[in-house]
């Protein structure tokens, strides 16, 4: 065998052992004519010597190891006379009486240790090197002990895990499909699935009533730190249920991740807050309530006082950042500019700073210090407190405020990822109009269904009842992050015809694109829901981490690119003639 033990393995008590390692050779080192030399595998690294006295070739051997070589080491566990309480090996070491070269190594781009030298873009490019280093290797083992205790709490639960196809049909309601051509279908395309909600449905129709699987999906979209092409759900849906079943099923789940995993206590039962009131105060529908600093509309207090600015604003909001009153006049002004950016859309920036020596604003010559003083007992500003104004369209400028808010939360330290707040997002509009096309697009996805009490003014024809509909849908959302969603789905026939004509899907395109789910429900489909997870979203946080990347064994760039193996890439003449495409150059 190559080895008896592996490198994180041995302890004092294995003294007297004759032993064998394999891994790679993390470093060298030569001291009073004595070799050492760390060997590492993935479970950790044990120190190994060769004494000064040992012979000639197993010296000339252990000299010429390079970094990263492959090797498998014999000898005896000892204890070590200089002991690194900073390793789980660190009071023993092995005594080698030989080594065998098994692969020798080229010097690495890059060292191969926890603080690397080498940036992003190489390391994204020699991956498979960079997976060697601990903060990597303690990433996926964490995403593989939660996959682990999920599988373990749904199949606990009576959970079936079922797989779902990948070659699908393209249907263009939500983000864009990857298109897959069909050689032996010219002309035609699959598309790769953005989730498996169709056929969950189906599941359910076909009276599996309790499915999950941990699932790739694919969405071609614009990446960011917690987005990729390419990204993995926990997918799950059940029959014979409503809204308070599902909640309690999956708050149970995360309960258990964070205990079995973090070792974490989170609050039963989960907080809830309705989407209105998310956007209200927190300027979000995935709010953070780590911090307060909540959002307080101020539009009536300062209009009518000659401020055209505020006078002509349909809504004006402000947020209280505790001890900020020290900015300076350069920091506000780039303040003001940053909340300028396109990343956040405002057109200026207002202030009240609650200074020792009294009340300061932007805006002093529109208001009294009693007009301002109100405004700070609105937000219960004390002395100290900085007090940021926006103004503007309702939801726009909530959702600005909600930006700055997280800004502000950042910069006074009030996000600390080892605190998690979780909590439901209920009650979310159904439906959302957009002014552009005229029409009404589906919120969460056209398979979603009415609150019960809403389904009067579901069938309205008016599109300010519409505009109040509200779904039985519900958002799991932890630290400013949506981390899972789901909903009630629609059962009916009727009901499901029904919300393609509010989407401005005729019958005929409706039964192009999803007749074979509206079929199914005309052969008994049972009341059903459930909800999506982001897996890769949910290792992130469980890690302390913005970025999924870390946690994702080979993942795309900015630019959906797989540089370590340069994907995408163009296909040979060959291969188009076969699909019958033809490329148009530009």
């Amino acid at each position: 065998m190559y080895r008896t033990h592996t490198c994180g393995e041995l302890r004092i008590g294995d003294t007297g052992k004759t032993v064998t390692l394999a891994g790679w050779v993390q470093k060298s080192r030569k001291l009073g004519g004595m070799t050492f030399i760390d060997l590492r595998d993935r479970y950790g690294i044990t120190q190994l010597v060769v004494e000064a006295d040992a012979p000639a070739d197993l010296v000339e051997t252990a000299t010429s190891l390079g970094r990263e070589y492959v090797i498998q080491a014999t000898g005896e566990v000892v204890e070590r006379q200089s002991k690194n309480p900073k390793m789980a090996t660190g009071e023993v070491e092995i005594r080698l009486s030989g080594i065998n070269i098994l692969n020798k190594s080229v010097t690495p781009p890059f060292t191969i240790e926890d603080e690397s030298d080498g940036g992003e873009d190489i390391r994204a490019k020699y991956r498979y090197l960079d997976l060697r280093r601990n903060p990597l290797k303690e990433a996926l083992t964490l995403r593989h002990r939660i996959a682990h205790e999920t599988r373990n709490y749904l199949d606990s639960k009576g959970f079936m895990e079922i797989e779902t196809p990948y070659l699908i049909k393209s249907t263009p309601e939500g983000a864009r499909d990857f298109v897959v051509p069909s050689r032996m279908n010219p002309g035609q395309f699959y598309a790769l699935p953005q989730s498996p909600q169709t056929f969950k449905q189906l599941l359910m129709v076909a009276g599996y009533d309790r499915y999950f699987q941990i699932v790739r999906c694919f969405r071609d979209e614009d990446l960011r730190a917690d987005r990729q092409p390419e990204f993995t759900q926990i997918d799950c849906e059940m029959s014979f249920v409503e809204q308070e079943d599902v909640l309690g099923m999956f708050e149970g789940m995360m309960r258990t991740l964070f205990k079995n995993v973090l070792d974490v206590e989170i609050p039963s039962p989960l907080p809830r807050m309705s989407w209105f009131d998310a956007m209200d105060r927190y300027g979000s529908d995935k709010p953070d309530v780590r911090f307060g600093m909540e959002i307080h509309e101020i539009t009536a207090m300062v209009q009518g006082k000659g401020f055209s600015v505020f006078d002509s604003a349909p809504y004006v909001g402000a947020i209280c950042a505790q001890g900020c009153a020290n900015y300076t006049r350069k920091q506000l002004d780039a303040l003001t500019e940053w909340v300028k950016r396109p990343q956040v859309g405002a057109k200026g920036l207002v202030y009240i700073k609650m200074g020792e020596d009294g009340i300061k604003s932007s805006v002093d010559k529109f208001y009294t210090p009693e007009d301002l003083g109100a405004i700070a007992q609105n937000l219960g500003a004390k002395t100290g407190d900085l007090i940021l104004i926006l103004c503007g369209d309702k939801r726009k400028t909530q959702n600005q405020l909600g930006v700055l808010r997280l800004e502000m939360g950042g910069r006074l330290g009030l996000r600390n990822p080892k605190v998690f707040a979780p909590l439901w997002i209920v009650d979310f509009p159904l439906l959302e109009w957009d002014d552009e096309t005229q029409r009404f697009y589906a919120m969460h996805h056209p398979f979603t269904a009415p609150k019960p009490e809403h389904m009067d003014l579901f069938y309205s024809n008016k599109k300010e009842d519409l505009e109040q509909v509200c779904a039985n849908a519900y958002d799991f959302v932890l630290n400013g992050n949506e981390l899972g969603g789901g909903s009630i789905r629609i059962h009916d026939a009727e009901v499901q015809k029904r919300m393609f004509e509010v989407l401005g899907i005729g019958a005929e395109e409706a039964q192009y694109k999803f007749g074979f789910i509206i079929n199914a429900f005309q052969f008994g489909a049972p009341p059903h829901g459930g909800l999506a997870f982001g897996f890769d979203r949910v290792c992130a946080l469980f890690g302390g981490s913005d970025s999924i990347r870390d946690y994702i064994a080979f993942p795309k760039n900015n630019q959906g690119r797989d540089v370590m193996i340069d994907s995408p890439s163009e296909i040979d003449q060959v291969q188009l003639d076969e699909l019958q495409i033809d490329i148009k150059k530009n």
